[in-house]
């Protein structure tokens, strides 16, 4: 069988569709209302089932990489667990659903107990099915689990890297731990001194995490930001407002944004700006 781990987020979301629509269709046709229900049900466990099949098998061929993440072994296998349980309980519905089709023109009485016997164990697999989405969750949004290196892109790597050092930060000036937050965007910007918006965030922190301006107004200097992008152009006015401010050159910031109220006279967070220097 072929590597089916970069599908594994695809194929995961189809499972869980398939699986807990199937589910419901069941119990609405044993209402005996909508009876299109019964062979929709049918049909939907049978595929998310085979869906739930690829879904453990693509798992498993994705799980080393993510395994090896310092820290991250408990909950990939607590995850890998939960998705073959998932499976296994579906695959009785499975079973129980190729019965009911089998006797559907044997015995009416053992295929309503076989559709019956579906729904409820339906019940206990949704519950597998989403314990194992909730340890999916805890594995990618907790652990990093598979982020950046799905596509074997080398770039989506460096963007986990760019992600991991900007919350970092933000989570230290949080905390007011000013110095922290200064060594990891600066960390950002010598990694990445190419990335514009990683150069707007290490001037911003040189204002914000360590009051100096003059070191942001150095930095700004140099930068080149093209005429028609409105948004780094009100970046970069802003960033030298705050940094000329930061040196007590009240006078220069409130011209800076004067110029970018002329510019732009419909934004109204330049009005909110010159009215907090004035």
């Amino acid at each position: 069988m072929p590597n089916l781990a970069p599908f594994h987020p695809q194929i995961v979301h189809f499972a869980i569709a398939l699986l807990v629509l199937g589910v419901l269709f069941r119990w609405i046709s044993l209402t005996g209302r909508a009876g299109f229900t019964g062979p929709a049900a049918a049909v939907l466990l049978l595929a998310g089932t085979t869906a739930a099949v690829l879904a453990v098998q693509s798992g498993t061929d994705a799980h080393g990489p993510a395994e090896r993440v310092p820290g991250a072994r408990a909950a990939v296998m607590e995850h890998e667990e939960a998705g073959k349980w998932a499976r296994n309980v579906f695959l009785v519905v499975a079973a129980l659903e190729i019965a009911a089709l089998i006797f559907t023109r044997r015995s009416a009485p053992v295929t309503k107990g076989l559709t019956w016997a579906s729904a409820l164990v339906g019940v206990m697999g949704v519950g597998a099915v989403y314990k194992a989405g909730d340890r999916g969750g805890d594995l990618v949004y907790s652990y990093a689990g598979g982020v950046g290196i799905r596509s074997g892109d080398t770039s989506d790597v460096s963007r986990l890297l760019i992600a991991g050092l900007y919350h970092s930060a933000q989570q230290a000036r949080a905390r007011h731990d000013s110095a922290a937050a200064a060594e990891l965007f600066g960390e950002l910007a010598r990694r990445f001194p190419d990335d514009t918006t990683v150069r707007f965030l290490a001037i911003e922190s040189l204002v914000r995490d360590r009051n100096d301006g003059k070191a942001a107004l150095a930095a700004l200097a140099p930068l080149a930001v093209p005429a028609g992008d409105q948004r780094l152009r009100l970046r970069y006015g802003f960033l030298k407002a705050d940094a000329f401010l930061a040196v007590g050159r009240s006078d220069s910031a409130r011209a800076t944004l004067e110029q970018l109220a002329r510019d732009f006279p419909d934004d109204s967070r330049i009005k909110d700006r010159l009215v907090q220097i004035k």
